[in-house]
């Protein structure tokens, strides 16, 4: 977890400088690597090690500690097909972790985190035989998408889906990892196709997730379904970017735009959402709900749609700015998270 802490914070910095402020940089290249800290050092540790706690046993630790080690030695300057080889092994490990618990359970949820296990596999793969980053990402958004979609289809197992609405929940990956395959031949055509997917899943995961039904309540559950509800909404709308811009999925302000409306706006909508979940989960420490969490919900959601809407008008100082705030909002979202397990300790 402190090697996955440091890598956010490092994903953070050098995502500043990306932007235009004058940062100075760590050697070795941080400029270059924030998408890797942040999904392979960052999400990836984070993601496997919850898995890792829930089994219970030694091996499926492989997939948080390659994860992290090869963030590590991005941090260091080794070199890069060393880092690109350990994230490689961790993907390996996670795709092992959810091929045991589909043997263990059958399940179509375990079905879809193990597809999105893959992706984070095969796109750590095509970032070491020399893919650049661009086409890489789109697997690595598959990842996190497929991962938290397969999450919550386990929860809606409340809602008593029918036949018919199942059936276009995986219509919609159907597509998605078609469309990522076929952007390996043509990124635009293949972008275009997984841009509908997203959008499907988007809609999917707001008309049938249970967070319509706590929403309604108070406390965590109200404030866990505002995150979650409030990130498919950004899924969507990176959907409907990744359809417009595809032919320009290569770098610039539209670029910025279709990455982290999903990256920011959706993932980091789930982190939030789940963190007084997970955290306690993973370091067996009290993290009680505060209504201070919904300050940095709200910041998140303003500071990208001024990000977002910098982007899509070329305003570079909305861009630069938004970007700044997106930073601060998780620097404030981790001193919420350390106020709240404070209060924990000393209620007990």
């Amino acid at each position: 977890m402190a090697l996955a802490a440091l890598s956010l914070l490092a994903a953070l910095w050098s995502g500043l400088a990306r932007l235009g402020w004058d940062l100075p940089l760590a050697a070795g290249g941080l400029k270059e690597n924030h998408g890797p800290l942040m999904v392979v050092g960052f999400l990836g540790t984070l993601i496997s090690l919850e898995r890792a706690v829930a089994l219970r046993r030694v091996w499926p630790y492989g997939a948080p500690l390659f994860a992290a080690l090869s963030s590590l030695s991005l941090l260091i300057g080794l070199p890069l097909p060393l880092s690109q080889i350990l994230a490689a092994a961790a993907g390996l490990f996670l795709i092992s972790v959810f091929f045991f618990l589909c043997r263990q359970q059958p399940s179509a949820f375990f079905l879809t985190m193990g597809f999105g296990a893959f992706l984070w596999f095969a796109g750590n793969l095509l970032w070491y035989v020399g893919y650049p980053l661009h086409q890489v990402a789109p697997w690595w958004i598959g990842f996190l998408v497929l991962t938290i979609a397969g999450e919550r289809l386990e929860l809606s197992r409340l809602m008593r889906l029918s036949v018919l609405s199942r059936t276009a929940f995986f219509v919609a990956i159907g597509v998605f990892l078609f469309g990522l395959g076929v952007s390996l031949f043509t990124l635009g055509y293949g972008l275009r196709l997984s841009a509908l997917a997203l959008i499907a899943v988007a809609l999917w995961l707001l008309r049938y997730d249970i967070a319509w039904r706590s929403v309604r309540q108070v406390g965590l559950p109200r404030y866990m379904a505002v995150c979650l509800l409030s990130g498919y909404v950004w899924l969507g709308i990176g959907g409907l970017l990744w359809l417009l811009f595809a032919d320009v999925f290569i770098a610039g302000r539209h670029y910025d735009a279709m990455l982290h409306s999903i990256f920011l706006g959706f993932v980091f909508s789930m982190i939030f959402a789940h963190a007084p979940i997970i955290f306690p989960s993973i370091t067996g420490l009290a993290m009680p709900f505060r209504r201070a969490f919904y300050i940095h919900v709200g910041l998140l959601h303003v500071s990208l749609m001024l990000r977002v809407g910098g982007d899509l008008g070329q305003w570079q100082l909305g861009t630069k700015w938004g970007g700044l705030l997106n930073a601060l909002t998780i620097l404030l979202f981790l001193a919420n998270n350390v106020r709240s397990v404070k209060a924990g300790h000393k209620s007990v």
